[in-house]
């Protein structure tokens, strides 16, 4: 590495699990971000912070005055336009040598494998049923592993998936009926939680969100595979659901 990235990257090259050779896996990676709201903002950001080669965004929606509570990669400046293009420039802003794809689209049954199968980790920041069970069978069909995320009020949980251990499915059970999949699909990827949520907890999951996407290019560490993270910051209590798929 040169000089500038040494300098760039010199907390990651002191730890022994990642240094140099994982700063390069980093570096070469390609991460696609499924939802550029509450949970994309943290993922994105940290992403393009630590090197990811190129970081793809998939969304379809706008930015909304309402978003700025928690999407922390919007700004007012940036009401109205697309959260992709908006969410782009924040990323060559935070680091320019981290190349951004952008699709102002829905993810849908017709694009996802195309979209999907150009990245070496998915990372499901979506708060739509439909696409969260999208996002898991797609990537368990093109053998991919992703992180999954949802938040609510004041909790949040997330899990990894690499190939072989338990996707969405095997955790929440089947996906929306076809009725519930198709309103779905018709509503915004990022749409608003009919509940509230505290702005700091999409900070909370999308942050562990972006460690574990980490972790997985690097082979650092273990991954939240076979296990589901569960939080509430009401109380500050972390708790840790085994699924014994070990």
């Amino acid at each position: 590495m040169n000089y500038e990235l040494n300098n760039r990257y010199s907390r990651h090259l002191m730890l022994p699990e990642i240094g140099e050779e994982g700063q390069k896996k980093i570096m070469a990676s390609r991460v696609l971000v499924v939802g550029a709201g509450g949970l994309g903002s943290p993922v994105m950001l940290y992403l393009a912070a630590a090197g990811v080669g190129t970081i793809g965004v998939i969304d379809a929606d706008v930015v909304d005055l309402s978003n700025l509570q928690r999407q922390i990669i919007h700004h007012t400046k940036d009401l109205g336009t697309p959260k992709v293009e908006s969410a782009k420039a924040k990323i060559m802003a935070v680091n320019p040598d981290v190349a951004v794809e952008t699709y102002h689209e829905f993810l849908t049954p017709a694009n996802a494998l195309s979209i999907i199968q150009g990245y070496d980790f998915i990372v499901s920041c979506t708060d739509n049923l439909a696409a969260k069970a999208l996002v898991s069978d797609t990537c368990v069909a093109a053998g991919k592993a992703f992180s999954h995320g949802g938040i609510s009020e004041w909790t949040g949980q997330t899990f990894t998936h690499v190939p072989g251990t338990a996707d969405y499915r095997a955790i929440f059970g089947p996906p929306p009926t076809e009725d519930r999949a198709q309103a779905s699909a018709e509503a915004t990827v990022t749409q608003a939680p009919v509940l509230g949520v505290l702005g700091a907890v999409a900070g909370m999951l999308g942050t562990i969100q972006a460690a574990e996407t980490l972790k997985y290019l690097t082979g650092a560490g273990q991954l939240l595979t076979n296990r589901l993270l569960m939080f509430d910051a009401l109380t500050m209590k972390f708790d840790v659901l085994t699924l014994g798929m070990d």
